[in-house]
């Protein structure tokens, strides 16, 4: 029978996952936590939401002690992965009186510095750790486990040289585990340099490809927005996350549903750490139905129930595409991917059909638009005051010249010096 009891976890680890209201452990914790509690280097290919936090979280709660130092660090690639981690962890330390932090950039680095004097375990963000390290602020001496999360994700966000680095930074004796959406060649250099014979444990994606169907919509560039909204109001859908390719299209879209009576909020890099977070829990507490975001702010976020996913753009790279439309179709149940195209996402769209020739995207027909959609209001008074006092500026430049000139004997109403004439042709040349 597949239970955690089977997997020799320790009472207060059993505890904790039973207070959580776990019953069964899925096919990633099945296959790494034996390993991972027998010392073993791990690599795990597995998707978001399989449940790989409670994995390699199992082992580290149980390997770490209070008072000890930082006995583990766990590196992500973004910051709300960071403190998504970092919840979870905290719930399964349950009765373990062990200090877990998180540590990203965009916040004061002091409190940091003061927390990691205290802290056993500590989930990351490359660029701060490193920080923290230049600084002397964190001492990994005694790291025992080492975990790379979304590895792909950091490969792909130009973090390989900081966590080469970081790497090097802990004992040469630790153990060290990755985990990755996908196993690219980049993943694989990392574990052959770092890692001590690692076992490769494949696990079967959690989306069910029976449940999931794809659409796609091709469009004039300037009917975007109103396909978009008439299919956001036509479907009957339970969360929706829609994904742009720019943090200025994102805003964008954000805007367009708002003032056309949809509930949306956005998610990108640009926001604050605070904002992005709050905007998280408001849609997983279903304060709005739509979250339109990138893909690096929204890599690694495990979001329950969404039912829908619309790609307003279309992803340069055909791995994001996979990333996207996997957050729906989940543990059995149904999903729709709707893309929609214009004349410049047909190669992006051509390298995803000829990257993943298995997927099944059927063209629809595109629906009778004859809604007049609204656009957000453009803030004509004060554009117009700005334009006023432009032209004033102009005229009171212009008079404040003229005058001049009238003071230094050049008008053009009176005899002057010598070179009067001369001065009246500047004068109305340039007037």
């Amino acid at each position: 029978m597949n239970t955690f009891e089977n997997l020799n976890l320790n009472e207060q680890l059993m505890g904790a996952i039973n207070r959580l209201g776990f019953k069964e452990p899925t096919q990633i914790q099945r296959d790494t936590i034996p390993l991972i509690l027998n010392d073993k280097d791990v690599i795990g290919e597995s998707a978001t939401g399989s449940g790989k936090t409670l994995a390699f979280g199992a082992g580290i709660i149980k390997k770490c002690n209070p008072g000890e130092g930082v006995q583990a660090i766990v590196l992500v690639p973004t910051r709300e992965l960071a403190e998504q981690v970092k919840d979870e962890m905290i719930k399964l330390s349950y009765q373990k009186q062990i200090k877990i932090l998180a540590i990203y950039g965009g916040v004061s680095i002091n409190p940091q510095i003061d927390d990691l004097r205290r802290a056993e375990v500590v989930i990351a963000t490359p660029g701060r750790l490193l920080d923290h390290l230049t600084r002397r602020t964190i001492d990994t001496s005694k790291v025992k486990i080492f975990v790379l999360d979304e590895a792909d994700r950091l490969v792909d966000m130009g973090f390989i040289e900081d966590v080469e680095k970081i790497i090097k930074a802990c004992p040469t004796d630790r153990q060290t585990l990755l985990f990755s959406a996908t196993i690219y060649q980049s993943a694989k250099q990392i574990a052959e340099t770092y890692m001590k014979n690692p076992t490769m444990v494949h696990a079967t994606r959690m989306v069910d490809p029976t449940k999931l169907e794809q659409k796609y919509y091709d469009v004039p560039s300037n009917l975007k927005k109103e396909l978009l909204i008439h299919l956001l109001k036509k479907e009957n859908s339970d969360l929706t996350m829609v994904f742009c390719n720019t943090r200025r299209i994102t805003d964008m879209v954000v805007e367009v549903l708002k003032v056309n009576g949809i509930r949306a909020s956005s998610i990108h890099g640009g926001l604050t750490q605070v904002k992005r977070l709050k905007t998280i829990d408001l849609f997983h507490n279903g304060k709005f139905q739509v979250l339109v975001c990138t893909d690096v702010a929204a890599r690694g976020l495990h979001i329950e129930g969404v039912t829908h996913i619309y790609n307003f753009d279309i992803p340069k790279d055909p791995k994001d595409y996979v990333h996207r439309i996997g957050r729906t179709a989940r543990a059995g149940k149904e999903g729709l991917v709707m893309n929609i195209l214009t004349q410049r996402d047909y190669g992006n769209f051509a390298r995803v059909q000829d990257t993943f020739r298995e997927f099944s995207i059927q063209k629809e027909d595109r629906p009778y638009l004859k809604m007049t959609i609204k656009n957000p209001e453009r803030n004509s008074s004060r554009r117009s005051d700005n334009s006023q006092n432009r032209r004033n500026y102009g005229r009171n430049n212009n008079n404040n010249r003229f005058n001049n000139r009238s003071n230094n004997g050049n008008s053009r109403f009176g005899k002057s010096s010598s070179n009067s004439s001369g001065s009246q042709r500047n004068f109305k040349r340039r007037y």
